[in-house]
């Protein structure tokens, strides 16, 4: 029977191989300490997190994560060690919530591998804390308990370790959030919470049992809810007996269409990344339990060798691949509804959310109304490679975009050469403004491009010929200053106007739309106070209306120093070739990114843009 505690309650441990699984209502640090029997901490290679997770015993998650799942084998800890605390820390300097009274409160479930549950906690009345130990597994004559702590800090996770005794606590703390932001740069951020104003209730979400005798539930908890106001989906089709109910593009919470399939593409998007980790889970417990049986048959004399110790270790690797097989059976079938509604809902996305090569392209409009979201690619896992899920990312953009002209991880990258990938690079910069360009109202969306060497004609030429953008690309040191300066002036007024609520009192030379820049071959042609100018609007920029979109190689950059490391985390990287260099919000899985590009031979981003200028000229723009 599962133990629910409260702050300072403890509770034995039957075993000694236990899965911590963490729940937070959003991206946070999971960690944790090993400890002497004073608890204290006696140095920086006795704390386990993301940029060192794994210590003898323990493994903790590599990047910050709404949930995440720790492993302890208490047996394999150092002999000194009488104490782990099991912590949990907000990022810094990441844009997020900065204590966790602006959170759900935290849910921790100390699990045994097979994911029965031994003791659970919540963690309630958290304030301006944003650092808590959480949990403290402890040794008492021989055997181990788990505590209830809940102790928060305002002061940080420099404060937690200190007052745990880390002599460089400070100097901890910060190599740590420096390796967060690294990785959350590459992280894809989750869509925003609903308003709470929001009536509609939440239907419950349907469970499948998981291979170890858990729960896991595969639905997003925003998936399946009550009818929204009209236009509401199309009833689905009734299913055979036994079989899941037939997908419905729009099947999701919202009070529009377009939200209702933003929805269901990030509940497809959760729905794929809980269901690949509950089956990597099943699979690490198999091979766990494989081992475990194998150190049993080889510690005893009698079954070590000869046709008893043989049987053995078959049955074992029997049990191994049975545990396997129910785990990949669970895995298909989930894998199998997600595509069957990943075939529906493509087919019924609009064209800010859908692909290049969509039928909604042909019949093509420019908008009275912004969206709400726009498609940067596709995301998939290796489980299934066929099953594409698409990026969407919320308007207007919240943070800018580098697109990584360099070399990558990805195989096909490995097969380009560099000037290949730097062209590719500028082709997909104007692919996005392209899209970007169409799904805003005429007038409400303005391109700008740095290409200081000119190198970027043939990219750009289908902007330039259609009349999309307004002005030629800045070229040479001068037209790069200039064109920097005006960006800066702007982002200035409108930051003063905002702020004095005087929104009618810009001069009338300032362009009030949506700014996107654009700079191609950075840092060829930026000095010192261009780089400066730059890194301003890519932090100041977003909030009143001026995007950051490079295409650089991350080696070029590298010659300016550190100076250009906050421009790099603070950009969501992506790239011109298949990469798997992205992570969930959720369970951090490292997706395999696919840039949404124009298929070879079609016309169909000049004839979008054709339609652009068009309306541009109409309105005398």
């Amino acid at each position: 029977m599962t133990a629910e505690l409260v702050r300072g309650q403890n509770h034995p441990l039957s075993g000694t191989r236990l899965e911590i699984r963490v729940s937070a209502g959003g991206p946070v640090v999971a960690g944790a300490t090993l400890a002497g029997a004073d608890g204290k901490v006696a140095g920086a290679d006795r704390v386990a997190h993301p940029a060192s997770h794994r210590l003898p015993g323990l493994e903790v998650s590599r990047q910050a994560a709404a949930d995440h799942r720790l492993a302890v084998d208490l047996e394999a800890l150092p002999e000194d060690v009488h104490r782990v605390h099991v912590m949990l820390a907000l990022p810094t300097g990441a844009g997020g919530p900065t204590s966790f009274g602006a959170l759900a409160a935290p849910f921790f479930a100390v699990t045994e591998l097979d994911g029965a549950e031994i003791a659970t906690f919540t963690i309630t009345d958290l304030g301006v804390e944003s650092a808590v130990v959480a949990l403290e597994l402890y040794r008492r004559q021989g055997a181990w308990k788990v505590r209830a702590v809940g102790q928060g800090y305002a002061g940080g996770l420099a404060a937690m370790l200190h007052d745990q005794g880390l002599e460089k606590a400070f100097e901890t703390a910060a190599a740590i959030n420096e390796a967060v932001i690294r990785g959350m740069a590459r992280t894809v951020a989750p869509p925003p919470p609903r308003p709470a104003a929001d009536p509609a209730p939440q239907a419950p979400a349907p469970q499948a049992p998981a291979p170890g005798g858990g729960p896991v539930d595969y639905r997003h908890p925003r998936r399946a809810t009550a009818t929204p106001p009209d236009p509401a989906p199309a009833a689905a089709p009734p299913a055979g007996p036994g079989q899941p109910p037939r997908p419905v593009a729009g099947d999701a919470n919202g009070w529009t269409m377009n939200e209702r399939l933003y929805n269901q593409v990030w509940g497809m998007f959760e729905d794929l990344a809980r269901s690949a980790a509950a089956y990597r889970s099943a699979v690490d417990f198999a091979e766990s339990r494989l081992e475990q049986e194998l150190d049993k048959v080889l510690s005893d004399p009698a079954t070590r060798v000869g046709p008893a110790a043989d049987a053995a270790r078959a049955a074992a690797r029997a049990r191994q691949a049975s545990l396997v097989e129910q785990a990949r059976a669970v895995l298909d079938r989930d894998l199998a509804q997600l595509a069957a509604e990943a075939e529906v809902v493509e087919h019924a996305l609009p064209p800010a959310f859908a692909r290049w090569d969509s039928p909604v392209w042909q019949g093509f409009q420019v908008p009275l109304e912004t969206p709400m979201a726009l498609r940067l690619g596709e995301l998939h896992l290796p489980e299934r490679t066929d099953l594409r899920i698409p990026m969407l990312v919320r308007l207007p953009l919240e943070r800018g975009l580098w697109i990584d002209s360099g070399r990558t991880s990805g195989l096909k990258a490995s097969i380009v050469d560099s000037s290949e990938l730097r062209r590719l690079a500028m082709e997909t910069a104007v692919a996005h403004a392209a899209r970007l360009l169409a799904v805003h109202p005429v007038g409400d969306y303005t391109v700008h491009v740095i290409d200081p060497a000119g190198a970027a004609g043939g990219a750009l030429a289908p902007l330039l010929q259609s009349g999309a953008l307004k002005e030629a690309p800045a070229a040479g040191a001068q037209g790069v200053s200039a064109l920097l300066e005006r960006l800066t002036r702007r982002v200035d007024l409108v930051q003063m106007a905002a702020r004095s609520g005087a929104a009618d009192s810009l001069p009338p030379d300032v362009d009030t739309a949506e700014q996107l820049l654009i700079v191609n071959d950075f840092p060829h042609g930026f000095d010192d106070r261009s780089v400066n100018q730059l890194r301003y609007i890519a932090d100041e920029g977003p909030s009143v209306g001026v995007h950051l979109m490079m295409v650089a190689d991350r080696e070029d950059a590298r010659g300016h120093g550190p100076v250009l490391d906050p421009l790099w985390r603070a950009l969501l990287r992506i790239t011109p070739v298949p990469d798997d260099h992205l992570a969930d919000p959720w369970v951090g899985h490292t997706w395999t990114y696919e840039p949404s590009l124009v298929p070879v031979g079609s016309d169909v981003l000049g004839q979008v843009l054709r339609s652009v200028g068009q309306a541009r000229q109409a309105y005398g723009i």
